[in-house]
């Protein structure tokens, strides 16, 4: 486990001016670094164009590709499991190669090594977009076509590591926690795969990541509201299901109404992402991953 700098001690258990009780009893053990108690592998936010990664949606695409938008993030919190964060893929990264990305492969490489070992034996694999999120630092627009690689992996991928957009993009979103997906949850019972609707998933992305590029907070907020109605209308166990014990359209409405945007991080809840020049009351921030 790492350690801080040398420094003063903190003294944790109000010992300080106390007399020792015993020999070494005025030794305080420094504290870890969060890092060696959460681990050091990024984790992922997706933004707008979410499912546009899984061929069952994009092969509905009449106007291929359709994009969506991840953000690699720094591990300055822990996130919450079940919450759209992939944490079962940073899970997976672990096993495969402990507390680090190897820094001499290709990053797409990677990717396709953490997607076999997530999704072995899985009947309903997680998209690429997770994998993808973790390896590629900065911001990451991929676009999907059915036709190619199946579908399965991105077509293209346009990153950037611009520590401008990074430092704008941690100020304009904000991150409202509301619950992790409940046991027996699943968002897949309902599928209307209107391809024009599946359009305007992909389109979605295209505009998020463009709207990030100019640091325009309209745009992006813009973006993740449509997102959210693409879900909606597409897959409405995403927002919508029996499992589900909040009323996260009523939510995440209440937070489009007064601020740019906002979006869920994950399908059946996790975080709400909202997009906003004010400071959103009981939000935290991210911290962009740009090296």
């Amino acid at each position: 486990m790492s350690r801080p700098p040398s420094g003063p001690p903190v003294d944790l258990h109000g010992t300080a001016g106390r007399a020792p009780d015993g020999p070494g009893d005025d030794v305080v053990p420094p504290v870890p670094e969060l890092g060696g108690i959460i681990g050091r592998l990024p984790y992922r936010l997706q933004l707008a164009g979410g499912w546009i990664d899984q061929p069952f949606v994009s092969g509905h695409d009449p106007e291929p590709p359709g994009s969506m938008v991840v953000v690699s993030l720094e591990p300055s919190v822990r996130y919450m499991d079940r919450s759209g964060m992939a944490t079962g893929t940073r899970a997976s990264a672990f096993a495969l190669w402990g507390d680090g990305l190897p820094a001499d492969r290709r990053p797409m490489d990677l990717v396709r090594e953490l997607y076999a070992a997530e999704n072995a034996a899985k009947a309903e694999p997680s998209g690429s977009q997770d994998m993808c999120g973790i390896v590629f630092p900065g911001v990451s627009r991929l676009d999907y076509d059915a036709s190619v690689a199946g579908g399965w992996f991105p077509c293209h991928i346009e990153s950037t590591c611009d520590p401008a957009a990074a430092r704008w993009l941690e100020r304009a979103i904000h991150l409202v926690a509301v619950s992790p997906r409940s046991p027996g949850y699943t968002p897949l019972g309902v599928k209307r795969l209107d391809p024009d609707w599946v359009r305007r998933l992909g389109q979605s992305g295209t505009d998020c990541y463009d709207a990030i590029i100019r640091q325009d907070v309209v745009a992006l907020g813009a973006s993740m509201n449509e997102c959210s109605t693409c879900w909606d209308a597409l897959l409405p166990h995403t927002l919508a299901h029996p499992a589900i014990t909040i009323d996260l359209k009523s939510l995440l409405g209440w937070y489009q109404a007064r601020y740019d945007g906002a979006m869920y991080s994950g399908c059946g809840g996790g975080y709400l992402v909202v997009a906003s020049k004010e400071v959103v009351p009981g939000s935290s921030r991210v911290s962009v991953r740009t090296r």
